[in-house]
């Protein structure tokens, strides 16, 4: 009996014993969000590296927040060969083409479609005149497809697309590059035939300068 009092005793001291160990070590804690004890110290404080902060290894000081090396191409992406300015907008007419199957025509017609009701009908009108609502706001609405841009050729319509032009600001960041080509097939349906066979928007080239020799 004396025996099993004992064992009671000591299970009831020690039990005391660890709830005020318990008390002691959560009071006092600095951290709010701190759970008192480190039973896994490696996943509670990450070794990794926090995005967007500045850092220091082996003496070196690194923002990991910064940009690629220049010339880095994400992988699966296409760089577009010409610049933003006239000169690639002309260079663009001249040697881009449509890179999709001229014999799947009709289907990228229709998908072109269904990406000109959400993007461009707003301002070139549902038969590409200039007159979407949205367009008749504008300082000037875009030009008719099947007036002065009828002979437009396909790579300055992409190009137009990829960079904006006039009012119109870039769908490159909506529109992937093949989008973008199925809506030149679908543009160029509302162009409808062709007139003639030289780009009327054409920008003839500055006659070079002559250099007098001093006498």
């Amino acid at each position: 009996m004396k025996k099993n009092y004992r064992t009671i005793k000591l299970s009831i001291s020690a039990a005391l014993a660890g709830l005020v160990m318990a008390g002691f070590t959560s009071c006092g804690k600095k951290d709010a969000n701190s759970p008192g004890v480190e039973f896994m110290p490696d996943m509670y404080r990450s070794p990794s590296l926090e995005y967007y902060q500045v850092h220091t290894v082996d003496g070196d000081t690194i923002n990991n927040a910064m940009l690629p090396v220049k010339g880095s191409v994400a992988r699966g992406f296409i760089p577009y060969a010409y610049a933003n300015t006239p000169e690639g907008y002309e260079q663009a007419g001249l040697n881009l083409h449509n890179p999709l199957s001229a014999s799947d025509k009709e289907q990228w017609e229709k998908d072109g479609e269904v990406l000109y009701g959400k993007f461009c009908v707003h301002c070139h009108g549902a038969t590409g005149a200039g007159d979407g609502k949205v367009g008749a706001k504008l300082p000037g609405p875009p030009p008719a497809y099947s007036g002065p841009l009828k002979n437009l050729p396909e790579g300055k319509i992409f190009h137009s697309i990829t960079y904006g032009k006039n009012s119109m600001g870039s769908h490159a960041g909506q529109l992937t590059q093949e989008e973008r080509w199925k809506l030149v097939y679908f543009v160029q349906k509302l162009q409808g035939p062709k007139t003639a066979g030289t780009d009327s928007t054409k920008v003839a080239a500055a006659p070079a300068a002559t250099v007098t020799p001093s006498h």
